[in-house]
């Protein structure tokens, strides 16, 4: 079977964070597995992991082989299970790939790119601390700037506003359609299309 590709949604487990704007990366995986009709299993790595063909390739075949994965740890100590699974699994940096929130990027819009810093993101900081490099794909679902003089933290620890829930399922899709793109076409097409004006 040929080489996985490692998908690592990011959030904080259990039900009191599900609807926050930091558990966003966990909303897109949901997407996922539901296109993939699969269920998530315990693995040995602190995650729960779900090994799936992702999307279609020209002419019907089942897409690239991914190893969808959920850290049940908390978010600033996510690196230990995504470290372990991409040993496991022999999974090199550059075939792993983060959906994280993104204060920095509008909400509603996503962007992807490899390597780069972790722009006070504790997740991917705790990830570029495992793997050892900061050179692995990322798909930034952004969440928007908090309001007035509000802490970042607290930001992305509250759940999304009613008037943004209304449009959550759209931005949810839309990065569900850019981690198919970048498995499927590669970074470069699938930032193309994202990075296109609207």
């Amino acid at each position: 079977m040929s080489d996985p590709w490692l998908v690592v949604g990011l959030g904080n487990p259990g039900p009191a964070y599900a609807g926050n704007r930091h558990n966003v990366g966990h909303m897109v995986l949901d997407e996922l597995l539901g296109r993939c009709r699969a269920s998530l299993v315990t693995h040995r790595s602190r995650a729960q992991v779900a090994d799936v063909r992702l999307g279609t390739l020209p002419g019907g075949a089942p897409g690239p082989r991914v190893v969808i994965a959920r850290p049940t740890t908390y978010m600033n100590t996510s690196g230990g299970p995504v470290g372990a699974l991409a040993q496991y699994l022999q999974v090199p940096p550059e075939r792993v790939l983060v959906v994280h929130d993104e204060l920095d990027i509008p909400y509603l819009q996503v962007r992807l790119k490899a390597g780069g810093g972790e722009g006070g993101h504790n997740g991917l900081r705790s990830i570029s601390s495992a793997l050892g490099t900061r050179d692995y794909l990322r798909v930034r679902v952004g969440v928007g700037r908090p309001p007035g003089r509000m802490e970042a933290a607290d930001y992305v620890l509250k759940d999304f506003a009613a008037a943004e829930r209304k449009e959550l399922p759209w931005l949810v899709d839309a990065a569900a359609d850019a981690v198919e793109m970048v498995v499927r076409d590669g970074l470069t097409a699938a930032q193309q299309r994202f990075h296109a004006p609207a």
